[in-house]
């Protein structure tokens, strides 16, 4: 229900760029995280979007960090996967 409900809001915000939500989502998709590390310096940076992805997430009205935090997280299950 949750993911209609974000597919419907997402086509109400992109009605005027022509495109389907799947390829909204695919052209979002190409903006990765980028780790640098300096020695023992970790900086996690998200790169600039392209024109397309910035009008889309304009138009969302999302807001990407420039900068994240870095975490040393270990996550362990109960059940190990093969």
């Amino acid at each position: 229900m949750l993911a209609l409900l974000l597919q419907r809001e997402l086509e109400r915000c992109w009605t005027e760029f022509d495109i389907t939500v799947h390829e909204g989502l695919d052209e979002l998709a190409a903006i990765a995280l980028q780790e640098i590390r300096l020695g023992d310096a970790r900086l996690q940076n998200i790169p600039t979007p392209n024109k397309i992805a910035k009008q889309l997430l304009k138009k969302a009205n999302i807001n990407l960090p420039s900068v994240l935090p870095s975490r040393q997280v270990c996550v362990h299950s109960k059940k190990k996967l093969r």
